[in-house]
């Protein structure tokens, strides 16, 4: 219910709550959950050990792949290029600001600190755990209705919960989601992870 057939409603419009408050109900269920679950180790919802050596680390993948993702849509798509930026400075600026509190954060919260956590028990081998981590992140991008979105998600969901497995962090990995998602809106592909893309047909 809350993996696939919430995401197809919205795909296919049958629920119309805003995206993002809904997603503010839905982290802030899956939180009052963990913090009622004895087993739930509540430093994995921060956890700033060692964070030098593990923001690090986090950011590796992303200064290797970061050049790609320029190069590609500079090449593919120049019209989008750097646009959001060039066009609409300020709002490029407030969501660089608000976009990994309000919505990296509590994505976190629902797709690997609750997901990872709650349905271990179900997914015996660690990669089939990351996996099915990765699957529901692509899968809740559906609601964008276009082909951009799922996949870019699905490789995403793989090293943000990776990275969340070995650092025990969501900080850690919310920060590294933030790097790639700032990126996206800045490079030119956030029009592929935001409502208007969905609107627009996709």
């Amino acid at each position: 219910m809350l993996f696939v057939a919430l995401p197809l409603l919205y795909r296919f419009e049958w629920v119309r709550l805003p995206l993002l408050p809904a997603l503010w109900l839905l982290s802030a269920g899956c939180l009052a959950v963990l913090l009622r679950d004895p087993g739930f180790d509540r430093r994995r919802l921060w956890n700033r050990a060692r964070f030098a050596a593990r923001i690090r680390s986090a950011a590796l993948p992303f200064l290797l792949s970061a050049p790609v993702l320029v190069l590609a849509v500079w090449w593919f798509e120049p019209d989008r290029f750097l646009s959001f930026a060039r066009q609409r400075p300020l709002i490029w600026a407030a969501v660089m600001v608000l976009y990994p509190v309000l919505s990296v954060y509590p994505q976190g919260i629902v797709f690997r600190v609750f997901l990872l956590h709650r349905y271990r028990p179900l997914f015996p081998g660690h990669r089939s755990l990351l996996l099915a981590s990765a699957v529901a992140f692509a899968l809740v991008h559906v609601v964008f209705r276009n082909w951009v979105a799922p996949p870019l998600s699905f490789a995403g969901g793989m090293l943000f919960a990776a990275t969340y497995e070995r650092t025990g962090s969501s900080l850690v990995a919310a920060i590294q989601h933030a790097l790639f998602g700032c990126l996206l809106f800045t490079i030119g592909l956030g029009w592929y992870f935001y409502h208007g893309a969905a609107a627009a047909g996709g």
